[in-house]
């Protein structure tokens, strides 16, 4: 079969073939990544005089990596979606990430310092330059009227993310506690070349999507933007962001004496520029669309910086306050990882089916109510987390003798999976409805920075949990998604109009691909 909007684009079970290519690829990619993470934080925190010795941190230490590594991760996906954009194209541009990836991977089964950060090195580079791509091309396989679709096969690509979530924290996280943590590492690198081959083989049902899109319009509608970086120096408002935030860093470093946190700030005023030069490119309906998108940012930073206490808090507080005893088996920490990619797999069609079930009655649908009720819904499985807190006990010195129950890790985990689903796949692709296709892999890789923004939220909280307890930082993070939720809710008219019909059945596109077409032979 071929699909009749794309009538050289082969389909399989109603989606094009091309999308279960990205299925398997990003599916291997994070297996790998999510090995890696699994049980890259209890590495760090496991003693080393053990026959499994990892580097024997501090809680607070490893939470605090983790922290930095996994923003980084996300922030890469900013100059990864303008190379995209404007050298490589997006498919070439997966190529190249997958590549750095197995690299980066393999280095980590290496058990000496200089491995193990040059890995993580080269994955926050594979990652940025992998991640926002493919996403993007999913998003291009279907043509932009058909909003059904593309969101159902954007679940189906989320599907083939946590298919290897799960098999990696089982896995990955199994090989690594009980055999070795360098073995784990392996591991990770073998399943990302699984991928890199999967992705190099399918080459020929995704010839048509992800190409680079050259800018054929007259000079006299250009603007500046072809440098992004001497662009931001040309407008005031874009000069104006620029300076504002290079101050706010600047302060940082000077009064709050935080070098770190300061130069990282200064560092995000080069995106701001950046993000308002792509602004000011856009005629008039593709500004309202970009700003409705800037905005929808900072949801993802609230929505991920409490869902990551995944990987740093929740993932300690399972091994160290827990009770892991089934029966006469020990359940593995990293374990508990997998858990929300396998409700994933139990979730995402009926949680996918039930909004087009609400969407065909009429019902209030758009993205943004979507990712509001997401943020909601995984608030509230911080309120396990909250009981679970009170359940353990501490001796005078204050070692813990009694540790919560299983089943609160578990109602947490399914909280955050159901609001997950609301919120992720939905924003992937709100943007690719949004985002001019000149710009569309840098919107992707600015929708992964506010990701990775949110990731660094989260390891500032896993950290303060050490001075303020895990009630305070659980009960917290619960009760301020549910009013942040009510509150994007409470102003969605407005938020919608800036969107132009974008996501209505017969929205129309306007003029946003007037005036460019694909290089690289698309067919």
């Amino acid at each position: 079969m071929t699909d009749s909007a794309f009538p050289n684009q082969k389909t399989l079970f109603g989606h094009p073939i091309g999308l279960y290519i990205l299925f398997l690829t990003e599916m291997w990619e994070r297996f790998s990544y999510y090995g890696m993470r699994a049980i890259l934080v209890l590495y760090l925190v496991a003693e080393t005089a053990t026959d499994n010795p990892g580097l024997g941190w501090a809680n607070d230490n490893a939470i605090a990596l983790y922290g930095w590594y996994t923003m980084f991760v996300y922030v890469a996906s900013i100059p990864g979606g303008i190379i995209a954009d404007k050298l490589l194209g997006q498919r070439k541009s997966v190529f190249v990430g997958g590549l750095l990836l197995v690299a980066g991977h393999s280095i980590l089964a290496i058990e000496e310092m200089w491995a193990f950060y040059t890995g993580l090195i080269l994955i926050v580079m594979g990652v940025g330059m992998l991640k926002p791509n493919i996403s993007t091309m999913v998003g291009g396989l279907y043509p932009k009227n058909e909003h059904n679709k593309r969101d159902m096969g954007f679940y189906i690509f989320y599907m083939g993310i946590n298919l290897g979530a799960a098999a990696a924290a089982l896995i990955v996280g199994y090989v690594g506690e009980n055999i070795g943590w360098h073995y784990g590492f392996g591991l990770a690198g073998i399943g990302m070349a699984i991928g890199q081959l999967t992705y190099w083989y399918g080459q020929k049902y995704l010839k048509h999507v992800g190409n680079l899109v050259v800018d054929t319009r007259d000079e006299s509608e250009k603007s500046e933007s072809n440098n992004l970086l001497t662009a931001i120096f040309k407008h005031g408002n874009s000069i104006t962001g620029f300076f504002v935030t290079a101050l706010a860093g600047a302060a940082i470093w000077i009064f709050g004496g935080s070098w770190s946190y300061g130069l990282l700030i200064i560092g995000l005023a080069f995106a701001v520029g950046v993000a308002i030069v792509v602004y000011n490119d856009g005629n008039k309906v593709e500004k309202d669309r970009i700003l409705v998108t800037y905005l929808s940012f900072l949801i993802i930073i609230i929505f991920w910086g409490s869902f990551e206490q995944a990987g740093g808090l929740m993932n300690v507080y399972a091994a160290q306050k827990t009770d892991l005893r089934l029966g006469s088996f020990m359940v593995p920490a990293s374990w508990f990882q997998s858990v929300n990619a396998i409700f994933i797999l139990v979730f995402a069609t009926i949680v996918g089916s039930f909004w087009v079930w609400w969407r065909n009655r009429n019902k209030e649908s758009s993205s943004l109510f979507k990712m509001a009720i997401g943020v909601i819904i995984m608030g509230w499985g911080f309120f396990f987390m909250s009981i679970a807190s009170k359940e353990v006990g501490y001796d005078a010195a204050g070692e813990v003798v009694a540790k919560s129950g299983m089943q609160w890790l578990v109602l947490a985990y399914l909280f955050h999976t159901l609001g997950e689903l609301c919120a992720s796949p939905v924003a992937l692709s709100f943007i690719t409805k949004l985002a001019p296709e000149r710009w569309v892999a840098f919107m992707m890789g600015a929708y992964f920075a506010a990701t990775g923004l949110g990731n660094k939220v989260a390891g500032l909280l896993g950290e303060s949990a050490t001075e303020y307890g895990e009630f305070a930082i659980f009960t917290g993070i619960a009760i301020f998604c549910t009013i942040f939720g009510l509150l994007v809710i409470a102003v969605l008219k407005p938020l919608k109009r800036l969107t132009h019909g974008a996501e209505e059945k017969d929205g129309t596109e306007n003029e946003e691909t007037e005036g460019f077409e694909l290089a690289d032979g698309i067919e």
